[in-house]
């Protein structure tokens, strides 16, 4: 019975569970993190870590007990085998949420839909994929929209490409920029004038808490869009990247093309670079999201200014501090 503020998370030290953790810490809320690895040392975080893996049903079912949310933020280790376990863990998730009664929180992604929904998105576009990954993202809402009408609720968050002092494995801190090093050049993987979405991770966590506190108030199956940040030529994002860089070196960084002809080279032996090919067709074309719905419960979406948020970015991914300038190993940046 949905009777408590207590919500689990499953991918709490991940780039978005880890933002949800925050928000919702200081919404009020009772946060349980259910972790791998060792749970950490006591601390005064007022998180309640429990030891499990959300690949095992017997361990979420236990974790969520008496929880009235679960986040549902989590990808397997390293993001190996994610084709073969991503439903799985997901079903663990709704058994959870049915036995409990309880609302499940997903962050959704724009791979669900192929070129024919484009450019703006709506909640209800058509969701016909071109990828295989795209397809495991349907079948994913599917299961939980018929989960929502077996004892769960759902609340599904869609927006554009994640960026953030800690987002994680993202475009912005894997192909724009390197984390750690100093910004003298920005790749940009998008087609010339094409329009590009880009989301800031605290304020996507934010909207989620906030729509989280009408749960009650929305449908059972209820699905939102984001509006984010929207690049309407590909210069705004990079544009934002060299002010901020260059206001807190003195240098602008070179604006450069992302190497995609490197990508088709060296995808036949690496699968990252494969998948990463597979998804290009997301920088060629304009793709925007309708935030209608979002307002409309809302009143207006959480908005941080670019440069603010491109700033904030920067210097927690360590690129603005005098230990910048150290360089990693060569290679292409991953997905």
């Amino acid at each position: 019975m949905e009777n408590t503020k207590t919500v689990l998370v499953l991918g709490a030290t991940g780039g978005i569970g880890g933002e949800m953790v925050r928000q919702l810490l200081t919404a009020g809320w009772q946060v349980r993190a259910l972790t791998r690895g060792e749970t950490p040392s006591p601390r005064r975080d007022n998180i309640e870590w429990l030891r499990g893996d959300a690949l095992s049903r017997t361990d979420v079912l236990a974790a969520a007990k008496g929880c009235a949310v679960i986040v549902h933020a989590v990808n397997p280790p390293g993001y190996r085998n994610w084709g073969q376990l991503v439903l799985p863990m997901l079903d663990n998730t709704i058994a959870a949420a049915t036995a409990e009664g309880a609302t499940i929180v997903l962050p959704g992604t724009v791979y669900n839909f192929g070129p024919d929904a484009f450019p703006v998105l709506a909640e209800d576009a058509p969701q016909r994929p071109l990828t295989r990954k795209g397809a495991i993202r349907v079948e994913l809402e599917a299961r939980l929209e018929r989960a929502s009408t077996h004892g769960a609720r759902v609340l599904i968050v869609r927006a554009g490409d994640f960026f953030g002092p800690r987002a994680g494995n993202n475009w912005f801190s894997q192909g724009l920029v390197k984390p750690g090093q100093s910004v003298r050049k920005v790749l940009y993987p998008g087609a010339p004038g094409v329009g590009h979405q880009w989301s800031y991770l605290p304020d996507v966590a934010r909207t989620m808490v906030q729509l989280l506190a009408l749960r009650a108030t929305l449908p059972a199956f209820a699905r939102f869009h984001m509006a984010g940040h929207w690049d309407h030529d590909g210069r705004q994002m990079t544009g934002a990247i060299a002010r901020v860089v260059e206001q807190a070196t003195g240098t602008a960084p070179a604006i450069r093309r992302f190497p995609w002809w490197l990508v088709a080279l060296a995808s036949p032996f690496v699968a990252t670079l494969r998948e990463m090919r597979e998804m290009r067709y997301l920088w060629q074309a304009p793709l925007s999201m309708d935030n209608a719905r979002l307002l409309a419960v809302l009143g207006q979406e959480p908005h941080t200014p670019l440069d603010e948020a491109v700033r904030a970015t920067l210097e927690g991914m360590g690129n603005l501090h005098k230990a910048a300038g150290k360089k990693n190993a060569p290679g292409l940046p991953a997905r």
